[in-house]
């Protein structure tokens, strides 16, 4: 891959062993994403105008729940029950680090797809839980919002929260760049990459979203820019291979302009190895599969490392 932002979206719904549903409960009206639900009255025009004034204010100021969104569920080979049984499964786990790698064992030999997600600038936003395949990114979605869900009727909820700024679904509030997304969710994610790399890592300002021709990467979105700390892979030794830990997600830092990463994944330590479990777009694999990370890094200009909290 040469580049990672959330973008491009299908235009078309898939139809192949999934549902898609919209909640919608009682008479409302739906502004970006949330039912504002609303009484019609003859009353007279200074309290009309009140109501509806309260429900614009309301449809400002509510983060909706998933019910009250567009939603678009793949649950892929498995079904609900057996998907709760991995989350039950989960939940001895001995802290963040062991959960992750037992949730994200869950998707190992997932096919690759991209272009997963629905929304653009023209199309209205769909919360998509898409476990039949998976991408670098979406990858990392589903396994944090796993890990904070006791069971399957959570996940939804806290899908919504890691994908989205406050939860509000549009494509406007999607976090498109691996550093917005840890951004987003500080509370549960830290940025240990001067940590790892031990007073060695590098702090570039970017502009992301700008091509170098001045274009955008993703129509829509404005340019932010932001100083990104990453370590360059020529400075990664025994020490740096040595601080990561199971369950740290990590960021293939891009060159780019406008872009902050062009990988992600999960890395995961055994006995004798370091591991970056992700999802692999690479022609002859194209699945989530384990690949040793020294040999992954080559060639790669360097690593963010995210650590669960």
């Amino acid at each position: 891959m040469n580049g990672i932002a959330r973008g491009t979206m299908i235009q078309s719904r898939r139809k192949n062993n999934f549902f898609s549903c919209r909640d919608d409960r009682g008479s409302g009206l739906m502004m970006s994403g949330r039912l504002v639900i609303c009484t019609a009255f003859r009353f007279s025009g200074t309290l009309v105008f009140a109501i509806g004034l309260f429900c614009v204010l309301l449809a400002f100021t509510v983060t909706p729940s998933p019910a009250e969104t567009l939603r678009h569920v793949d649950l892929g080979n498995k079904t609900r029950q057996q998907w709760g049984q991995v989350l039950e499964n989960a939940q001895g786990s001995d802290g963040p680090r062991q959960k992750i790698a037992l949730l994200s064992s869950a998707f190992l030999q997932t096919p690759y797809r991209g272009n997963s997600l629905i929304g653009s600038p023209e199309q209205e936003e769909v919360l998509v839980l898409g476990l039949a395949g998976v991408d670098c990114f979406t990858l990392l979605d589903y396994v944090e919002a796993f890990r904070r869900s006791s069971g399957f009727s959570d996940v939804l909820n806290n899908l919504q929260q890691v994908r989205y700024r406050q939860g509000r679904v549009s494509y406007r509030q999607r976090n498109h760049f691996f550093t917005d997304w840890q951004q987003a969710n500080s509370r549960w994610i830290s940025d240990v990459t001067a940590v790892v790399a031990g007073g060695r890592a590098l702090t570039v300002r970017k502009e992301l979203n700008r091509k170098q021709d001045g274009g955008l990467w993703l129509e829509g979105i404005p340019v932010a820019a932001k100083d990104i700390q990453y370590l360059p892979t020529a400075r990664i030794d025994r020490n740096v291979l040595g601080a990561l830990q199971t369950g740290d997600y990590l960021g293939i830092y891009s060159e780019r302009s406008g872009l902050d990463v062009s990988h992600t994944g999960i890395v995961i330590r055994t006995s004798d190895s370091v591991l970056l479990r992700h999802a692999s777009s690479r022609e002859g694999v194209s699945k989530v599969v384990d690949t040793d990370l020294r040999e992954y890094l080559q060639g790669k200009p360097g690593i963010l490392v995210y650590r669960p909290r």
